[in-house]
């Protein structure tokens, strides 16, 4: 499913227009953005949980030389499956 479907099935299960489904989903998605860049983390109970995780540095190998590698540390955005949507 792409955005533009996403946006249907909203306005099909809500009664919203299309265009209040995309500025629904939209403001959604800058929502989360948004907590999560500040290092939050937002979770919908039944659905999952994003939340930003530190990634440490480490050793890697360039598959191409065989070199080894230094891979810097960085945050990463994760998504925990909730309850509900893991019981698939």
């Amino acid at each position: 499913m792409n955005k533009t479907e996403l946006i249907n099935a909203i306005a099909e299960k809500s009664g919203l227009s299309k265009v209040d489904s995309k500025k629904a989903l939209e403001a959604f998605i800058a929502s989360v953005t948004e907590e999560v860049k500040k290092g939050g983390k937002v979770a919908l109970v039944g659905f999952g949980t994003f939340s930003v995780t530190q990634k440490a540095a480490r050793k890697g190998i360039n598959p191409r030389t065989k070199a080894v590698i230094n891979i810097p540390a960085k945050k990463t955005v994760k998504f925990k499956a909730g309850a509900d949507l893991a019981a698939l």
